[in-house]
Order: structure tokens, then sequence, then C-alpha cells
């Protein structure tokens, strides 16, 4: 699977109300949270990429600053004009790698 796929996935499993940093996401698909904020502009408007914040709970800036107001549409917990990380961060399982 590639990177764009990998991320892509990650993300949609993320549930409506919760967020992940791009660091989660990239340790959940193994590569780095660079790679995963250039892979987020890639994704199409299926995506709730709204869900995908800043370390410190800063939502996205880009489509126009609509993540804000998607957040709180799904009950996001905030604090102030950041995501409050230790209530909304999903902790996803990591897959274990199949046995040899």
């Amino acid at each position: 699977m590639d990177i764009v796929a990998e991320v892509r996935e990650a993300v949609a499993a993320i549930p409506a109300g919760s967020v992940a940093s791009h660091g989660d996401v990239a340790k959940w698909i193994g590569t780095g949270p660079r790679q995963v904020g250039r892979v987020m502009g890639l994704l199409d408007e299926g995506v709730p990429w709204w869900r995908v914040v800043h370390a410190d709970g800063t939502p996205a800036t880009c489509h126009q600053g609509q993540a804000p107001r998607l957040l709180a549409e799904e009950g996001t917990p905030m604090r102030g004009a950041r995501v409050d990380m230790r209530r909304a961060r999903h902790r996803r399982q990591t897959p274990v790698p199949p046995s040899p």
C-alpha cells in the first residue's frame, strides 16, 4: 500500500469528536509527521482532514480555515482555540505485524 492510501485509511478511521496529531498518524503507519502533513494536502474532500491537528491541538488552517467549525460541529473537546488533546486524542491501536 502506498503512503497516500495508508494516511487516507488512518485518517478515515478517526471517529467524529476525536482527533490525531500528524505524529500520531505517522506512528500508526510507520512514517514521519512531515510526510503525513505533506500527504494531507493530497487527500480528497471525502476524508475527514480536520480531525488531524498539530501536536499542540491547533487545528489545520487549510480549506479556508474551516477546521474549527467542523471540529465544533462534531463536539470535539476544545480548550480555547485548540483541541483538548488529553480528552480528544484518538488512541488507535497500531496493528501487530503478522508472524513469519
